[in-house]
């Protein structure tokens, strides 16, 4: 069996920003989520094109040997809880593939990621066929729920229902703001239309580890979301010449605090 869930995020900014603000809150996010021995590894970041596609492809390793339940810790061989994530960002489309070198084609992530300037309404962005699509949950995420966000998630400074930016004067984000924006058409807003696809096989485990993940999956879409919003006083100024320059920067600080740090971040050791 294959999970399939398409998770519809509505932001009140650009599709243009998103692209700096993703990236801005990519690397942040990967410093905040990196810490004794687990957490993010980048080992490449680089231009690509191929068959008339073009973009940044990025090469990441997780390590969550501290981060998942521990129904999987224990099933787990030494070295399993590693996992590999390419991405090609040739935005606004992004495609990103998860796999584990121990499972092989027994376990792979895949999110397509469509940004388009509306609110969420388009059916079948993906061009999925008839009968796919009508299998396919549809999940919106509404970043200024608090109710959607984990207890232990929950940071005052990241909420847009409290945030109000300085530099662009949007927000704080009430209980109707979708419905708000949608009466003024000059008020910024996209949607992110993440499809994705979950396939694992171990068998007695299938089902619960393919809802266990799309169920991460969702919390960390909102929780990155959230932040990005939050932290848009930090990036709205910034160029892709800076997030370059940024990212550079990033790579080498994860090596460092991974090694270093205590454990932080988000985790799902407790489930």
């Amino acid at each position: 069996m294959v999970l399939i869930k398409e998770y519809r995020i509505v932001l009140p900014c650009t599709v243009e920003e998103y692209q700096v603000g993703q990236l801005y809150s990519v690397a942040e996010a990967s410093k905040k989520n990196t810490g004794g021995g687990d957490g993010i590894e980048v080992l490449t970041n680089e231009p690509y094109e191929k068959d008339g596609e073009r973009g940044q492809y990025t090469h990441k390793i997780y390590y969550l040997e501290n981060k998942v339940p521990q129904f999987i810790r224990l099933l787990a061989p030494s070295g399993a809880l590693i996992v590999h994530e390419r991405a090609w960002n040739a935005y606004p489309y992004c495609r990103t593939i998860v796999t584990n070198d121990y499972m092989k084609d027994d376990f792979v992530i895949k999110i397509e990621t469509w940004h388009k300037p509306d609110l969420g309404e388009q059916e079948n962005v993906h061009g999925l066929d008839a009968e796919e699509w009508k299998e396919v949950e549809v999940l919106p995420i509404d970043i200024a729920d608090r109710s959607q966000v984990y207890g232990n998630d929950y940071k005052a400074d990241e909420d847009p229902a409290i945030f109000k930016s300085v530099k662009t004067g949007r927000g704080p984000l009430g209980p109707s703001w979708k419905n708000e924006i949608s009466k003024y058409t000059e008020c910024p807003h996209m949607c992110a239309y993440k499809l994705v696809t979950v396939n694992f096989h171990w068998w007695g485990l299938q089902g619960r580890v393919e809802k266990f993940i799309h169920k991460q999956e969702r919390r960390l879409f909102t929780n990155f979301h959230r932040q990005l919003i939050c932290w848009i006083d930090k990036w709205v100024d910034l160029t892709m010449e800076d997030i370059r320059r940024m990212e550079e920067e990033t790579q080498k600080e994860l090596l460092q605090i991974r090694q270093e740090s205590t454990l932080r971040g988000m985790s799902a050791k407790d489930e």
